[in-house]
């Protein structure tokens, strides 16, 4: 592999790790020098444990919780935010005292939606957006505006990594940003240096193997 995969640990937790590749790489919204792999913070318990508990950290004890919105396959992390918020007795408006756990889904049109089945747990809710990466905030808005639209009232916003700092007023609690990825740049794909340097897209395959586009 011609590039060394590269770990960074977590002022949260020794066990909240991020692994990435330097490279050149594409997003839907940009151009990266770094493909950050959240693979084993989406999918091993302890580490999607850890993860959940130090974001519920990070909020004041009087939030109000209702829902949870999962994007990039945070399902399991966002589990373990709504068990964290339980455990620690944070305000719900539900009946149930449960904290909902959901992800929205996207029509023909690629446009962001929740199904009728999904819409109660939405409609006048308190919600946590939770989400592994946010490189420019073109994702963020349009999570907030879709949410907006279903009658949500966003309190707080959870990225894995972010290099975004806030939006619309919502402060982006992060495990990582870029600071703690050294060299870490994100570039419109219309003036992309990597680009304009000839460098080929990398595309990942096969776990962290990646092929030259």
């Amino acid at each position: 592999m011609e590039n060394k995969v590269m770990k960074f640990y977590s002022r949260a937790g020794a066990n909240i790790i991020l692994r990435a590749i330097p490279g050149h790489f594409a997003t839907s919204h940009s151009h990266i020098n770094y493909y950050v792999d959240m693979t084993g913070l989406k999918t091993r318990r302890s580490e999607a444990a850890a993860v959940g508990k130090a974001f519920v950290q990070r909020l004041p004890v009087d939030t109000v919780v209702d829902t949870i919105v999962c994007l990039d396959g945070c399902e399991v992390i966002g589990a373990y935010v709504a068990e964290e918020l339980e455990r620690g007795n944070f305000p719900s408006m539900n009946q149930h005292q449960t904290v909902y756990v959901v992800t929205p889904e996207f029509n023909m049109n690629n446009q962001m939606i929740f199904r009728d089945n999904l819409i109660g747990a939405i409609q006048n809710k308190n919600i946590v957006l939770l989400l592994a990466t946010a490189t420019t905030g073109m994702t963020l808005h349009r999570s907030l505006n879709c949410i907006q639209y279903y009658g949500g009232n966003v309190q707080a916003i959870f990225s894995v990594f972010s290099a975004v700092k806030s939006i619309q007023g919502i402060n982006v609690e992060s495990m990582f940003d870029t600071g703690d990825v050294p060299g870490y740049q994100a570039y419109e794909p219309y003036n992309c240096p990597l680009c304009k340097g000839k460098q080929k897209l990398d595309a990942m395959v096969n776990g962290y193997g990646y092929s030259k586009l």
